[in-house]
């Protein structure tokens, strides 16, 4: 195994992942708030089991404490419909609610204003802004609408936007002839056979995200790449069938495999169908994204 791969699996394995382990979905990482501050913020969970999973997950909480996840529960409130536009966001009254200071209430909602959830105005306060407005390629809106009363339409929008934008990133990659990033492709591909072979979902499943990754940089696209992080959030949130790592196959890793070999050779065209070969492996996401049809 080469060096990546060895420190990669190792890494993967580590207690300070960051990912939850079991007892831990519902629980937010409180280490820097005082004990009245984590009763607070532990009492405004919201009512679905699986909208609590996001907490763990999204970027705008990791490592910044209480304005962080005070981000993270406004924004689930907010996606979830729970926080509406029928009556102003008072700042003070978020204080007093979570106990948190108005530092953190502010700095909070100005992170929601740049996600497009709130505008504030004068004489008229925060509010929460229509679906319309929403920045829907935020990761953190993502992950927020996956696991929230809207997790179907996300999870079939970003079935339909993988399918367009994966293929062509393949097919442009294919002739750039990136010798570096082909050899990583080929690591991570090596990484997630044998993270397989010993059930190491987590591992697999880091390996699959970087492998894709990858290959939107590999596409040579400016462009292209801003949109990464947008599959990255896909990888996260599409409970499993999309990356075949929860339910690995040999199929999956295969096509992972002729990806690259297609990319080594410089066959655009076969990277292309390998990799929508890949996405539509399992009948779940077949089911989202059709195949392409026969001429």
């Amino acid at each position: 195994m080469s060096t990546l791969a060895h420190t990669m699996m190792t890494a993967a394995r580590s207690a300070d992942s960051g990912l939850a382990g079991p007892g831990e979905l519902d629980r937010y990482p409180y280490a820097e708030a005082p004990a009245g501050e984590r009763a607070a913020l532990r009492s405004w969970e919201g009512s679905d089991v699986d909208l609590g999973r996001v907490s763990r997950r999204g970027s705008a909480s990791r490592g910044r404490g209480l304005h962080g996840q005070l981000v993270q529960q406004l924004g689930q409130m907010i996606v979830s419909g729970d926080l509406g536009a029928d009556r102003p966001l008072v700042p003070e009254e978020i204080g007093q609610r979570f106990e948190v200071s108005r530092t953190v209430v502010r700095e909070s909602l100005r992170v929601l204003e740049a996600k497009g959830l709130v505008s504030a105005r004068p004489n008229v306060g925060t509010r929460v802004r229509p679906v319309s407005d929403w920045n829907l390629l935020d990761p953190d809106i993502i992950e927020w609408r996956a696991f929230g009363p809207q997790r179907e339409d996300q999870r079939r929008e970003l079935g339909e936007l993988r399918w367009t934008i994966e293929p062509l990133a393949a097919r442009l990659a294919a002739g750039h002839g990136r010798e570096d990033i082909q050899q990583r492709l080929g690591d991570m591909v090596e990484i997630m056979g044998r993270a397989v072979g010993q059930g190491d979902a987590i591992t697999c499943s880091r390996a699959d995200a970087e492998f894709h990754s990858l290959l939107i940089q590999a596409a040579g696209n400016r462009m292209l790449e801003h949109l990464s992080g947008i599959v990255s959030a896909a990888l996260q949130v599409s409970g499993g069938p999309v990356t075949g790592c929860d339910r690995p196959s040999e199929a999956s890793l295969g096509h992972h495999a002729r990806i690259v070999e297609a990319l080594a050779s410089g066959d655009a065209a076969g990277a292309e169908t390998a990799m929508r070969q890949l996405l539509v492996v399992h009948p779940e996401v077949e089911r989202v994204v059709p195949a392409p049809r026969e001429h």
